[in-house]
């Protein structure tokens, strides 16, 4: 019965997708602790968790209407959904969900490594290898969050 308002047929219009828009640049400048490395903060930074997270409930709020499929609250269930459908290419669907994979599988190593849950990329070199580790890579094996990423 709520579905019709949820997923209305047409979609988000042009005005409200660029609310949207505007909306979560004010929550990316807003939320970012004080201090936070936009370069290496999970989440809430350049190509986080929450770009990626937006990014699909953008596609939710303008597709859901006609994509039944795109009607879950699981991410990577919606990226394939947008895929089949069409509204993402292939190389987008793989390229957001490798990188959601990867920030997620990162912040568990973290937590495990820390002990304690963190959103940032380790700035010492024995926690870097220890998140690497945690992760599978070979020691001494360069990582696109080595010492040029993480200071």
């Amino acid at each position: 019965m709520i579905d019709p308002l949820r997923f209305p047929a047409d979609g988000l219009s042009e005005d409200d997708a660029r609310e949207v828009r505007r909306i979560k640049a004010r929550v990316d400048d807003e939320r970012l602790p004080r201090g936070a490395d936009p370069n290496t903060h999970l989440k809430l930074g350049r190509g986080g968790l929450a770009d990626v997270e937006w990014t699909v409930q953008l596609l939710q709020m303008q597709h859901a209407g006609r994509v039944p499929g795109l009607r879950t609250p699981r991410t990577l269930k919606a990226l394939v959904a947008a895929g089949e459908a069409g509204i993402l290419s292939a190389e987008d669907v793989e390229t957001l969900t490798t990188a959601w994979r990867t920030v997620s599988a990162t912040r568990n190593a973290i937590t495990l490594v820390r002990g304690k849950p963190s959103d940032h990329l380790p700035h010492t070199a024995r926690e870097r290898a220890s998140v690497a580790a945690v992760l599978g890579y070979e020691p001494g094996r360069p990582t696109r969050w080595s010492t040029t990423t993480c200071g």
